[in-house]
């Protein structure tokens, strides 16, 4: 009796030393669920709250709060996969011994008896693999977590790291996944759907076997049913119920060029962007952006019938779009084709403005006390520099000169040689300094910056021309508004601006700007129903085409060329490439939201004249031109010259 007393003792001594050695050696890991940190897929927005894609590492998966779980999905985790959970401290050992004597029976394992809690430890911890040691490691974690986490811990945990098959880790990814609904959306059905997928997740997949999905999704409805924790009425109408069930690729990406450029920005202050479980909103709208892609389309496709020999892996173009007054980029398309460049032409490249940088010169002579009806020399000349021993002669598009011609017609009709003399005359010294105030960089320091001959990406070009849509407040791109880390904590992108001008000044130059459209180089570009004002930009040998335009309400500059700078066909200029495109967008944007704007705002401190029944624009900073008063006609005064 000793004997056996002793070895009972023995036996209970081992085995509490072998149960504190494994606690030592483990009880640690069981910190990888008390103190949870899976990594967090981000999520990038539109301005209307659209998902515009998912960022992720290896793990997609969106975090949900056990308080916006739904009551319903607890209730048939619970009914499904342990009754009891609420009752037993992290092991069930009266399952534990059903599951025994199962065991016993067949002479192997068969049957497990595992609680919710158990399962976290697996997901998260442990392996799958069925082994005693397993188990005993898998029961002191249990007790271990119970005894630190809550019941409403624990269910949170597990549902947002166990894996729900096709890529969706975590029930709310798998929830936006199949059924395109937050969880607050998902009907008792999607719910069973839902809960039954982490027992054999590629088994019961629903883009792969509907059938089985729904059939498991009925015994969870069933289970249900008979604890009595739904009426008949609601069994009956789950199990009729059959959901439709969405195909997507995991990271949804619905505006690619878009997506790169966010990542490329945000990731400079957010070094885990990837697995930090951010909210990242754009300014873009994807109705727009959608829009801006088709309109790209429409001046590519135009080229193209135009330019039958034209070189495709070469020709390309982008698109950006603009909120005046906030610089919010509500579009940007990089090229035609993503998925046959992911170059993105609105960022990263540097071309040449021409022409549609002079508005920049024209406004610095307004500054200076021009007007749009003060006359200008459009006369040929020779330049020599004598430090090179060169000499350039500046022409005109259409090779002719007409003398003495109004400012407005100048830039109107995009005259080079007047343009080149206006700055002459302004001084190329002052006028390079308030440029490189303004924020322009390696603008040459000589007469071709007239004609806009250095680099600049679309994009930020875009910004520069905000000083004429915002009526002479310079306002910066922003593509990123804000971002919410996964404390909920807000950083906010504010607006930033930069006072060029007055508004009066400005309006004197849109009003320019509005003549190129109604009857210059910018025909192409006119829209029905709405104001429009802008300039075309084509440089030497065609080799960029722009239009650089505006509504009252936003900005749309668009931009072809061939990507290794070679020319074009000749006659692919700025109105004729990319005014249609801007037309297109325009057109189909007023479609989209009718209550924009339609007319420009004339600030105070404009003032006007009638000539020929059409109005002078002039402010006390740049007064009209000595001229004879001929009639009053009680709205201005009607002139001649």
């Amino acid at each position: 009796m000793k004997y056996f007393l002793s070895i009972v003792f023995t036996g209970i001594i081992l085995l509490f030393v072998g149960f504190l050695y494994l606690y030592s050696n483990i009880r640690f890991e069981a910190y990888k669920i008390i103190d949870y940190k899976p990594d967090l897929t981000t999520q990038i927005f539109d301005r209307n709250g659209e998902l515009i894609a998912n960022i992720f590492d290896k793990k997609n998966r969106v975090y949900v709060k056990y308080k916006d779980i739904p009551p319903h999905l607890i209730e048939a985790l619970v009914a499904i996969e342990d009754t009891s959970f609420f009752e037993h401290g992290g092991i069930n050992f009266e399952a534990i011994f059903r599951a025994l004597l199962k065991d016993i029976k067949a002479m192997k394992l068969v049957e497990g008896a595992s609680t919710l809690t158990q399962q976290l430890i697996k997901n998260t911890i442990l392996t799958r693999k069925k082994t005693l040691s397993r188990k005993l490691k898998e029961a002191i974690l249990a007790y271990k977590i119970e005894s630190v986490l809550t019941k409403e811990q624990i269910l949170e945990r597990y549902l947002n790291q166990v894996y729900f098959g096709h890529g969706y880790y975590g029930v709310r990814t798998a929830s936006l996944g199949y059924f395109n609904k937050d969880l607050n959306e998902l009907s008792l059905k999607e719910i069973a759907m839902l809960v039954g997928l982490p027992k054999a997740p590629s088994s019961y997949d629903p883009t792969k076997h509907i059938d089985l999905s729904i059939s498991r999704a009925n015994r969870v409805i069933n289970r249900l049913f008979k604890l009595g924790w739904i009426d008949k009425k609601t069994y009956k109408k789950a199990l009729d119920e059959h959901p439709i069930v969405f195909d997507n690729t995991l990271s949804k990406n619905r505006a690619p060029y878009v997506v790169d450029e966010a990542i490329k920005r945000a990731s400079k202050k957010f070094t885990d962007l990837k697995t930090g479980g951010y909210k990242i909103y754009l300014g873009i709208d994807l109705k727009l952006q959608q829009l801006a892609r088709k309109s790209l389309k429409v001046g590519y496709d135009g080229i193209l019938t135009r330019y039958k020999d034209a070189n495709t892996s070469l020709l390309n173009g982008a698109m950006v779009v603009l909120d005046n007054k906030t610089g919010d980029v509500l579009a940007m398309v990089g090229g035609i084709d993503y998925q046959k460049s992911h170059f993105n032409r609105a960022t990263q490249s540097r071309r040449q403005p021409g022409s549609s940088f002079k508005p920049f010169i024209y406004l610095d002579a307004l500054n200076l006390g021009y007007n749009g009806q003060t006359k200008i020399p459009d006369i040929s000349r020779v330049y020599v520099d004598k430090k090179r021993d060169k000499k350039w002669k500046p022409k005109n598009y259409e090779e002719n000169f007409e003398g003495l011609i109004t400012l407005e017609n100048a830039l109107v009709h995009s005259r080079n040689l007047a343009t080149i003399n206006l700055l002459s005359a302004l001084g190329m010294d002052s006028v390079y300094k308030d440029l490189s105030k303004e924020g322009f960089k390696k603008i040459p320091y000589n007469l071709s910056m007239a004609l806009g001959s250095f680099g600049i990406s679309p994009y930020d070009f875009a910004g520069f021309y905000t000083t004429f849509s915002n009526y002479g407040v310079r306002v910066k791109p922003r593509l990123i508004t804000k971002i919410i880390n996964k404390f909920d904590e807000v950083e906010i992108n504010n607006v930033k601006e930069k006072k060029i001008t007055t508004p009066s000044q400005a309006f004197l130059m849109i009003d320019i700007m509005k003549q190129v459209v109604k009857r210059g180089t910018g025909r192409k570009a006119r829209v029905k129903g709405i104001e429009t004002a802008g300039k075309t930009g084509t440089t030497n040998k065609y080799i960029d085409a722009w239009f650089c335009g505006f509504t009252p309400d936003i900005e749309v500059l668009t931009w072809f060329g061939n990507d290794d700078n070679s020319p074009m066909k000749r006659g692919e200029t700025g109105g004729r490439s990319a005014g249609p495109a801007f037309a297109n967008f325009v057109k189909n944007y007023i479609k989209l939201y009718p209550q924009t704007k339609r007319k420009f705002d004339i600030p105070k401190g404009v003032k006007y004249k009638t000539y020929k029944s059409r109005k002078l624009y002039f402010t006390d900073i740049s007064p009209l031109p000595n001229m004879q008063e001929n009639q009053d006609t009680g709205n201005g005064r009607s002139l001649i010259f």
